[in-house]
């Protein structure tokens, strides 16, 4: 089962020309509102790739609520963790450019009061992978990571957005996924090479982490203790970049939670950020498990593995 701490937000989302420079106004050629937040981007993006997923987050007494948790509902993703506080739901402020590249604000508001004492300890065991990102507050998602672990469960790690972390997630984590700002900025923290390949050698074999570096249009590596993995990104028509990050993150937690190797893992988790771009919208671009099947028989063949000395 994946076990998700994190954050429920309402995404507002313009569609423009171009991304608006330091005081430049953009004319908007659309609007749209959809549910967002990466903890249930990624919660729903697991589930619908097969895994059992259960959110714990917060939300506010406001109108903005309902939206925000409805495709979780609708999907199938258990949301009885999920308090109700009195600060406002979490929103993400969005421009989408016509090359498929996005700039976006995220406001927290509920999502500061997600707690690691919400998740109780039945949940945490060795069938369990905890998946955890920074748009909660990185105290609690340690303390979650520090009490699943000791407890048997897995613990993923998603360095979003980018900061300078405790040194203790070191010892609390056993799979970390960062882009290429966020590995620097990772880098820079734990005083680390900033290249990203140096930076994943340097995690893995001094930290023990395995650890997967995404790049964008260019795919993604991994790199544990014994080998390295490089897999491309699936040839597609991007429409936008929103939620590409979230669907890997979350369907590389539900092949790792069914025990697939993590060549595998990578794959699906890769072929699914690829078709996320395909579609507008961070949730509504999630793909299912048949399409990521569908795409992994066509990028499997590309995956290199190289065995490390």
């Amino acid at each position: 089962m994946i076990v998700v701490l994190g954050s429920i937000n309402l995404d507002l989302v313009a569609r423009v020309a171009h991304l608006p420079r330091p005081g430049e106004t953009a004319v908007g050629r659309s609007f749209a509102s959809q549910p967002g937040g990466k903890g249930a981007n990624q919660a729903l993006a697991a589930r619908r790739a097969g895994a059992k997923a259960a959110l714990f987050g917060c939300v506010g007494r406001d109108a903005f609520a309902m939206p925000a948790l409805a495709l979780l509902r609708e999907g199938d993703v258990a949301i009885d963790g999920v308090r109700e506080v009195d600060d406002a739901t979490g929103v993400a402020l969005i421009h989408v450019e016509d090359s498929g590249e996005n700039a976006i604000t995220v406001v927290a508001g509920a999502n500061a009061s997600a707690s690691a004492n919400q998740v109780p300890d039945e949940f945490l065991d060795s069938n369990t992978t905890v998946l955890l990102q920074f748009e909660t507050p990185p105290a609690e998602s340690l303390a979650l990571a520090m009490r699943a672990r000791s407890r048997g469960a897995r613990v993923v790690l998603n360095t979003a957005p980018a900061l300078r972390p405790d040194r203790a997630w070191l010892s609390a984590i056993d799979v970390l996924v960062a882009n290429e700002h966020e590995a620097a900025a990772l880098a820079r923290a734990f005083s680390l090479p900033a290249r990203p390949q140096a930076f994943a050698t340097a995690m893995a074999q001094d930290n023990r982490v395995t650890t997967i570096v995404t790049l964008g249009a260019r795919g993604a590596l991994a790199f544990t203790p014994a080998e390295r993995l490089d897999v491309p990104a699936l040839a597609v028509e991007a429409v936008d970049s929103v939620g590409a990050g979230d669907a890997f993150v979350g369907v590389l937690a539900a092949a790792l939670d069914r025990r697939a190797p993590l060549s595998e893992a990578l794959v699906r988790a890769t072929v699914a950020g690829s078709l996320a771009c395909t579609r507008a919208g961070a949730q509504h671009s999630l793909p299912t498990a048949s399409e990521i099947d569908r795409g992994a028989l066509a990028l499997q063949p590309k995956l290199r593995v190289t065995a490390r000395p």
